[in-house]
C-alpha cells in the first residue's frame, strides 16, 4: 500500500490499527510474565546478596566484594568451603573460619542491578542539536511500547532527559509507536508521535515467555524523523523492509511541533535508551528490546527524495553522525563513519554478530560480509557488570592454602556466600594434583534470583523470547552458592562433594579454574601428575582443550569426574568479563536465529564442539549420550575391566559386585546419573579405549541427546534406546598420559556414603593415586608399540 501523507493524521484502515494495538498488548502481556522483571524482589527477599570482583586469585592479591543488604548492618567473614551440601544424608555442611581482617561488621545498604544494554556517545557541542535535524535508522523491535514488562517509551536515538531542559530523542512511546520528543531552552517540552503502532514480534509457540522459534528472522522497518525548527514540521517515515507491500503499519505522517529549535543540553547521546534523573544523577532508562542498524544524524530537515535514498542504500554523505555497528564487532566499541569521529561505546554487552537489514542469507560468518551484519541486538534485561559499591576488600594472605574460599555474609536470619577460588602463584604448584574448576559452566548456569529461580544464565530467555548469549560473574549468582536444598544438587555444590573427599582421603589439591587455563594454557596444567574436572565441565573454549589435549599428550592424566563435558563451545570476551555461547543443534533450552552462529568475541563457528570435529569422545574417550532427573542407576562391569591395563582400577573390589547400588547425594541413590555419557568409536573414541563398566535400567525419564536424533519418534527414553546408559572407560595417552571417564554428573554424589567406604570411593581413590604418582602409564603392548 502506498504510504499516505496527511498534515496531523494518517488514513490507515482501523482493522489494521487494532491489529496492530492488539498486537503490542499481546506482547506487553507476555513480557510481563517475565521472571526476569522479579529478580530485583527476588534479591530484596534474600537480606543480603554479594559477589567479588574475580573468581580466581593468588596469593598476594586483593579482591573486592559487592554486597546489597536490606538493613543498615551485616556481618562479614571469610571461609573455606569444604561440603556445600547441608543433605542430612551425607557428611553436612563443613565450612573453616579463616582469621583475617575482613571479619567484622559493616555498614549496609540495598544495591540495585543496572539491567539494560544500549549504546551511550560522550556530549559532544556537535550533537547539542539547536535547529532542524534528521534522524534514521533500521530498527527491528520486538517488544514496541512495553519495557520491563510495563508500557514505556522505549529511547532509540536520544539526547533526552525529562528532568533535564532542552534535548530530543526518537522513541518508540507506549502505545509502541514512533515518536519525537523536543525540549526548548526554558523547559517546556513536546512530544509528537506517528501512526499506526509498529508491529511487535509474535512467538509462534502458545504461552508467554516462551523462546523464539528456531531460526526465526527479525522483521526490519526503515524510520526517519525529521525536523524543521524554522516552521515545525515534524515529518516520520516507517516503511517495513518487506517484499509485500500491502503492509498496515507503512506510513508517512506530517505533524507541527510547538517548539521551534531544541536546547541544547550536556547529556550523554544514547542509542536504544533515554536518561532518566535530575542534576548530575542520572541513569539509563526506557530500554529499547529488538535490533538497530545504522542509526544516522544530520543536522537538516531531510526532504523526501533524501530519505528514499537512504532508505536505498544511497543518500547525502553529509551526516552529522554515521553509526557503524558492522565495525568493531568483537568490541565494545561503537564507531561514527563522520569526519567528527562521534565514537561510542555499548553498555552491558548488548548481542553483536547478529544480521543486520541487509543479511541476504546466503553468508552465516559475519566475517565472510560484515556489511550484512551491522545491527546490534538490544535487551532490557541485559546484563553484565552490576556496578555495584565495594562494601570490603581482601588481601589474599601470602600463607593462605589453595581452595574454595567465600565471603560468608550475615544480617539478622539472612545468609549469604560470595564463592571465590584461591590458586597457586602463577608459575608455582603446592600440590601434584589439581583440581579444575569449571568457572565457565559455572557461569554458563549462572542464575540471579531466589533459591530454585531466577533469571541472566545462558539457559534463560530475554523479556522478548531471545535466547541469553553473555554471562558474567559481576553480579550476585545465587545458584553457585553452597546449603541449597535440592535432590539434585548441580555445579558449584555438587562439586564440592569432591572436595570434602580429598579432605576426607589426605589428598592435596591446587585449584585452578577454567578462567585460568584460559588464559595460561599448557603452562598452568604441565606441572601436574594428574587433573580433575568438576562433575559437569559442559563449557569449554578453544584453548582450553588445545590445552588438555597438549598436556595428555606430553604425558598428563585427567579424571573426568562428570558427564556431558566439553561440550558448548564456549569463548572468553577479549576484557575477561564474560563467556559467550551461540547455541546450535545441540540438547539445548533455546536455539539462535539463523546466521547468528559465529562469536562475536572470536569470531569463531559456535554451538557443539562434535560439529567442530572435537567430540569429547576424542579427548576423554566419552561423551554426551542421556539425561534425565527422575533417579540414578548402576554401573555392571564389562568385559574391559578384566583387562591387566585396569586391574590396578579395580584393587580391592568384587568382581561380581555392581559399582553404585547405594545412596546418592544426588537424585537419592546410584552412582550414574543426571547426565550420562557413552564411548563411541566412531565419534572418536581412541581404539584403544577401554569400556570398564555401564550403567542400566535407566527410566523413560532418560532421553537420548537431541542432536543424534534425525526424526521424531516415541522411543528415546531409556527402556527403548539402546544409546540410554553411562560407560566408565580408560584409555591411555602417549608419554605416560591416561584418562579415566565416569561419565556420569552423579558420581561424585556417591563419594562419602559409609564413611566414604564404598566402591565408587574406592575407584576414585585408586585412580587418583596412580595418576597422582611420578611412574608413567605403560603404553598398551610395552613401549616398542607405543606411537
Amino acid at each position: 500500500m502506498a504510504a499516505t501523507r496527511m498534515r496531523a493524521c494518517v488514513l490507515v484502515p482501523a482493522a489494521a490499527l487494532a491489529l496492530a494495538a492488539l498486537t503490542a498488548a499481546s506482547a506487553a502481556a507476555q513480557v510481563a510474565q517475565q521472571r526476569s522483571t522479579e529478580v530485583p524482589e527476588m534479591l530484596r527477599e534474600r537480606g543480603i546478596v554479594g559477589y567479588a570482583d574475580r573468581l580466581s586469585v593468588q596469593p598476594g592479591e586483593t579482591i573486592r566484594f559487592m554486597v546489597s543488604s536490606e538493613e543498615p548492618e551485616y556481618r562479614a567473614d571469610i571461609v573455606r568451603l569444604i561440603h556445600g551440601d547441608a543433605n542430612p544424608n551425607g557428611p553436612g555442611f563443613k565450612e573453616t573460619l579463616v582469621e583475617t581482617p575482613v571479619s567484622g561488621d559493616y555498614a549496609g545498604r540495598r544495591q540495585e542491578l543496572p539491567f539494560g544494554s544500549y549504546v551511550v556517545v560522550p556530549d559532544s557541542p556537535a550533537l547539542r542539536l539547536g535547529g532542524s535535524f534528521t534522524v534514521t535508522a533500521w530498527i527491528a523491535p520486538t517488544t514496541p511500547g512495553v519495557s520491563f514488562g510495563e508500557r514505556a517509551a522505549q529511547g532509540v536515538v536520544t539526547k533526552w532527559s525529562a528532568g533535564v531542559a532542552g534535548g530530543y530523542g526518537v522513541f518508540i512511546d507506549e502505545e509502541g509507536r514512533l515518536s519525537l520528543r523536543l525540549g526548548s531552552a526554558n523547559g517546556a517540552a513536546e512530544t509528537l508521535h506517528a501512526e499506526p503502532p509498529l508491529r511487535a514480534w509474535r512467538s509462534a509457540i502458545p504461552g508467554a515467555a516462551r523462546p523464539r522459534p528456531h531460526g526465526v528472522p527479525t522483521a526490519w522497518y526503515f524510520v526517519a524523523v525529521s525536523y524543521d525548527a524554522d516552521t515545525g514540521r515534524v515529518v516520520f517515515v516507517q516503511r517495513p523492509q518487506s517484499r509485500f507491500p500491502g503492509d498496515a503499519t507503512r506510513a508517512t505522517v506530517e505533524r507541527t511541533a510547538a517548539v521551534r529549535g531544541a536546547g541544547p543540553n550536556e547529556l550523554p547521546l544514547l542509542m536504544a535508551a533515554h536518561w532518566s534523573g535530575n542534576g548530575a544523577a542520572h541513569e539509563a532508562d526506557g530500554h529499547y528490546n529488538g535490533k538497530i542498524d545504522n542509526p544516522r544524524v544530520y543536522a537538516r530537515a531531510l526532504d523526501a527524495a533524501e530519505i528514499d535514498a537512504i532508505e536505498q542504500g544511497e543518500g547525502p554523505d553529509d551526516a552529522l553522525a554515521d553509526w557503524d555497528f558492522a565495525a568493531d564487532i568483537e568490541s565494545d566499541v561503537v564507531s561514527d563513519r563522520s569526519p567528527r569521529g562521534l565514537h561510542g561505546r555499548t553498555v552491558n554487552a548488548p548481542t553483536r554478530a547478529v544480521t543486520g537489514h541487509t543479511w541476504n542469507a546466503t553468508v552465516m560468518d559475519f566475517k565472510q560480509a560484515r556489511d550484512q551484519y551491522g545491527a546490534i541486538y538490544f535487551h532490557d534485561d541485559d546484563l553484565v557488570d552490576a556496578g555495584w559499591d565495594a562494601g570490603f576488600e581482601l588481601r589474599v594472605p601470602d600463607d593462605l592454602a589453595s581452595g574454595i574460599y567465600a565471603a560468608r555474609l550475615r544480617t539478622g536470619d539472612n545468609e549469604d556466600y560470595a564463592p571465590f577460588f584461591v590458586r597457586p602463584r602463577r608459575g608455582t604448584t603446592t600440590a601434584r594434583i589439581a583440581f579444575l574448576v569449571p568457572t565457565f559452566s559455572y557461569l554458563a548456569y549462572a542464575r540471579t534470583g531466589r533459591e530454585g529461580e531466577g533469571q541472566l544464565s545462558l539457559y534463560s530467555t530475554h523479556a522478548d523470547g531471545s535466547g541469553i548469549t553473555y554471562s558474567s560473574a559481576l553480579r550476585p549468582i545465587t545458584n553457585m552458592r553452597p546449603k541449597i536444598t535440592t535432590r539434585n544438587p548441580w555445579q558449584f555444590m555438587a562439586d564440592t562433594h569432591l572436595i570434602d573427599w580429598f579432605d576426607a582421603k589426605g589428598f592435596a589439591v591446587d585449584i585452578i579454574t577454567d578462567h585460568d587455563l584460559h588464559h595460561e594454557g599448557l603452562s598452568l596444567v604441565e606441572p601436574y601428575n594428574v587433573v580433575l574436572t568438576g562433575t559437569h565441565p559442559e563449557y569449554t573454549s578453544t584453548e582450553m582443550l588445545d590445552a588438555l589435549e597438549a598436556y595428555l599428550s606430553g604425558g598428563g592424566r585427567l579424571m573426568y569426574m562428570g558427564g556431558n563435558g566439553f561440550y558448548w563451545i564456549t569463548s572468553l570476551d577479549p576484557t575477561g568479563r564474560y563467556i559467550e555461547v551461540r547455541r546450535a543443534h545441540g540438547t539445548e533450552a533455546w536455539q539462535g536465529a539463523a546466521g547468528e552462529h559465529y562469536h562475536a568475541t572470536t569470531g569463531e563457528f559456535g554451538g557443539l564442539w562434535r560439529f567442530r570435529g572435537r567430540a569429547p569422545q576424542r579427548l576423554a574417550g566419552t561423551g554426551f549420550t542421556a539425561q534425565g532427573f527422575d533417579r540414578n542407576s548402576p554401573f555392571r562391569r564389562m568385559p574391559g575391566s578384566f583387562d591387566p591395563r585396569a586391574a590396578f582400577i579395580f584393587e580391592g573390589l568384587d568382581e561380581n559386585a555392581l559399582i553404585g547400588e547405594h545412596p546418592s547425594l544426588v537424585l537419592e541413590v546410584g552412582a550414574a546419573g543426571s547426565e550420562l555419557d557413552r564411548v563411541d568409536y566412531a565419534l572418536g573414541s581412541p581404539a584403544h579405549t577401554l569400556v570398564l563398566a555401564r550403567s542400566f535400567g535407566h527410566s523413560d525419564a532418560y532421553q537420548h541427546v537431541v542432536e543424534e536424533v534425525n526424526t521424531s519418534d516415541s522411543r528415546q527414553g531409556g527402556t527403548e534406546n539402546v544409546l540410554v546408559y553411562a560407560d566408565m572407560a580408560y584409555l591411555e595417552y602417549p608419554n605416560g598420559g591416561a584418562v579415566f571417564s565416569t561419565s556420569s554428573i552423579a558420581w561424585s554424589g556417591s563419594l562419602s556414603y559409609n564413611d566414604y567406604d564404598n566402591d565408587v570411593s574406592r575407584i576414585t581413590e585408586n585412580v587418583l593415586r596412580r595418576f597422582a604418582a611420578d611412574e608413567p602409564i605403560p603404553w598398551p603392548g610395552g613401549a616398542d608399540a607405543a606411537p
